[in-house]
């Protein structure tokens, strides 16, 4: 072997760090220097993209095992940093010069066989290995910092664009679509990952590098709970509140977890029908009984005089369907709700701090008049049956006190968090009546309307309030000026709110009733 070959290692950690600052061909030209002045003849190059930072980088690992082999007498590095950003690695050039291999960096020019050469050499392995560490402590500041913020630092997921640093993904107008898609046709349970991948090739939807999505693909896109709003860090599992625009809505989401984990049987079971009990014969006010004739489903009323009252299962639903056409909402209506809904809760929560300061210092001063009390009665002043009855009833007021802190702190936002409950069940029941499953369908008539009654072949029933409320909004506010429907929405907020607090006030009471006859019984 000839004693004057030598390797050459060159590093870059980024592509982008191989086009600025020390590029490959910068390194490669010190280190062909190096190797004139010193006669050393370099018989390969070794050249790597790669971080240091983790181990496992496989042109490093190759050359390490070359020259383990004897494949040439050492090998010549630029900079101590370019071989040596983690201590194994280092450790692992250490043992090669202690087995009489030579390692030459062409910028430092350390006899890396003398003491104070290795001493030198070790306190800038060290030093670099720490600044590495320390690069990404402040990247993971950084990364952390942004999720924080709600925004997603890392590539934009299918179905939304990169918009740069510091700011929010936004909706591909080219893929989004196909994305929602993808979750309603999912949440029917109507298809399999296969079934669906063909289905949404044969739309348009395709990959970032414009080919056919595969099916872990799909997988992840169903998983990943980016889609309506929550930012989740697959790798240590953590999640963020995102403020990127949701492409569907949690309900959506939860519906396809269901499908995917089969936990949703999307198959009716046998004398187990949708809608069983819950519709009766307007004439002979008994409920109708499903059966099924003839590969449908009919709901009939069987008492003498009422054949006639007969009704498909496919009916009942395009009349449910048709009824909560109202509950749709446009575009610039969930702007107006969105709108209204932040108004309302910083209002309730200026309230809510209103009214704890107000009662805070109430008890405050209720404290000190209980001090005062105490040290009149120490300094003898008042006799202990009048200090005894004062106590009695300042404590009373006292706990009365403390309670309102409590209930207002518990509920200040309760009426608006009813109502964006309810604007999101609103939003997605008529996706509910298509798309989803038995259970869903059966709910919704069940939850949202009532009268339900059948005479014939017509199925007559009414929304619940607050269903109700805005299903009869005035107007058509999908076209009316923004002035207009505005106007009718912050009437419509008015009366949910007076719907909601009434419900509140009327479960206190229900709660204070329980108590009540709970002591009662007690006693």
């Amino acid at each position: 072997m000839n004693t004057k070959c030598f390797y050459g290692y060159i590093r870059v950690s980024t592509v982008k760090q191989g086009e600025k600052g020390v590029s490959l061909q910068e390194q490669r030209d010190a280190i062909v220097r190096y190797a004139q002045r010193s006669g050393l003849t370099i018989i390969e190059w070794f050249e790597e993209i790669e971080t240091a930072a983790k181990r496992g980088r496989p042109i490093f690992n190759r050359m390490m095992k070359a020259l383990r082999n004897g494949g040439a007498s050492g090998v010549i590095i630029h900079k101590i940093d370019r071989s040596a950003r983690n201590l194994k690695d280092w450790a692992d050039l250490g043992e090669l010069i202690d087995c009489g291999i030579e390692i030459h960096f062409a910028n430092e020019g350390l006899d890396l066989h003398s003491r104070g050469g290795r001493l030198s050499a070790d306190i800038q392995a060290v030093v670099a290995a720490d600044y590495i560490r320390n690069l990404r402590e402040e990247t993971r500041k950084g990364f952390y910092g942004r999720l924080k913020q709600g925004i997603y630092p890392l590539n934009a997921p299918l179905g939304y664009l990169d918009m740069g640093k510091a700011k929010p993904k936004q909706p591909d107008p080219a893929k989004a679509p196909f994305i929602k898609k993808a979750f309603e046709y999912y949440a029917t349970g109507q298809y399999n990952l296969d079934s669906l991948l063909a289905k949404l090739y044969q739309m348009g939807l395709r990959n970032k590098k414009g080919g056919k999505l595969t099916r872990g693909g799909l997988s992840v896109i169903l998983n990943n709970p980016f889609y309506f709003g929550i930012i989740r860090v697959r790798r240590t599992n953590e999640t963020f509140s995102g403020i990127h625009e949701p492409l569907i809505s949690k309900i959506l989401f939860d519906r396809v977890q269901s499908v995917l984990r089969g936990n949703t049987n999307i198959r009716t079971k046998k004398h187990d029908f949708v809608f069983r009990k819950l519709i009766r014969c307007k004439s002979c006010r008994y409920s109708l009984i499903g059966e099924k004739q003839k590969g449908h489903i009919y709901y009939r009323c069987h008492t003498t005089n009422c054949h006639a009252t007969s009704m498909r299962e496919e009916a009942i639903e395009n009349e449910l369907a048709k009824q909560l056409v109202p509950l749709y909402f446009s575009e610039d209506e969930i702007l107006i709700q969105d709108g209204l809904l932040a108004k309302m809760k910083q209002e309730c929560a200026e309230g809510q701090q209103t009214q704890i300061r107000t009662i805070t210092l109430k008890l405050n001063q209720l404290k000190e008049r209980l001090n005062r009390l105490t040290d009149a009665y120490v300094d003898r002043l008042i006799e202990k049956d009048i200090f005894e009855e004062r106590k009695y009833g300042l404590l009373q007021e006292q706990i009365e006190l403390e309670g309102q802190l409590s209930k207002i702190s518990k509920d200040a936002l309760y009426v608006p968090q009813k109502i964006e409950e309810f604007l999101e069940l609103a939003k997605s029941a008529f996706l509910l009546c298509k798309f989803g499953q038995a259970q869903e369908k059966r709910d919704l008539l069940e939850n949202l309307t009532s009268n339900r009654e059948a005479s014939g072949k017509k199925l007559d029933f009414t929304l619940r309030i607050p269903f109700e409320i805005v299903a009869k909004r005035p107007g058509n506010t999908c076209c009316a000026q923004e002035r207009t429907a505005r106007r009718t929405w912050e009437e419509l907020f008015a009366k949910l709110a007076n719907y909601y607090a009434q419900n509140q006030i009327e479960s206190d009471l229900e709660l204070n009733k329980a108590r009540y006859n709970s002591d009662e019984e007690y006693h």
